[in-house]
Formats: C-alpha cells, sequence, structure tokens
C-alpha cells in the first residue's frame, strides 16, 4: 500500500521531510505499528518519533487513535499536540 506522509512542526524538523510518498510494509495495519515503523526507520526518525504519547496523526484529514486501522488511507499526516488559547 502506498500512503502520502505529511509531517509538521518539529517532526518536519526532525526528520528533514515535509512529505513523502512511502510504501508501507504489508505487516503495518494500525497507526500504532506505524509509529513503531517510523521510529526503525533511521536516527533522524527515532528522534522525532521516540515520544509516541505526543504524536497526533490524521488520517485522510480525521484525528485518528494507535488503534486505527490504515485500511485504504491515502493520507497520513503526523503532528505534535497543538496548544493555544
Amino acid at each position: 500500500m502506498s500512503v502520502k506522509f505529511l509531517y509538521f512542526a518539529w517532526l518536519r524538523e526532525q526528520t528533514g521531510i515535509a512529505e513523502e510518498e512511502v510504501a508501507l510494509p504489508d505487516d503495518i495495519s494500525t497507526v500504532g505499528d506505524l509509529i513503531k515503523w517510523q521510529r526503525a526507520r533511521g536516527p533522524e526518525f527515532e528522534s522525532a518519533f521516540g515520544q509516541d504519547d505526543v504524536i497526533r496523526v490524521a488520517i485522510d484529514q480525521s484525528h485518528a487513535s494507535p488503534e486505527t486501522m490504515l485500511a485504504g488511507a491515502r493520507e497520513i499526516a503526523f503532528f505534535p499536540p497543538v496548544t493555544g488559547g
């Protein structure tokens, strides 16, 4: 499955990538699996995805939890928590 990844804020800064097209391995089925796989892609990804409990994910512009299935996803966005007032 080929998916477009978008990286925002400090995730973009740490990976050095704003967006990329990625062919996911067949054994990646949930957002949680994806975050673990991202960490293993290299030191810049290990740094960016090391604290998986603070990373937010949207699949096709809808927020997703670690248990959310990736089947049929066309775009996956990764971003830090948003704060403000």
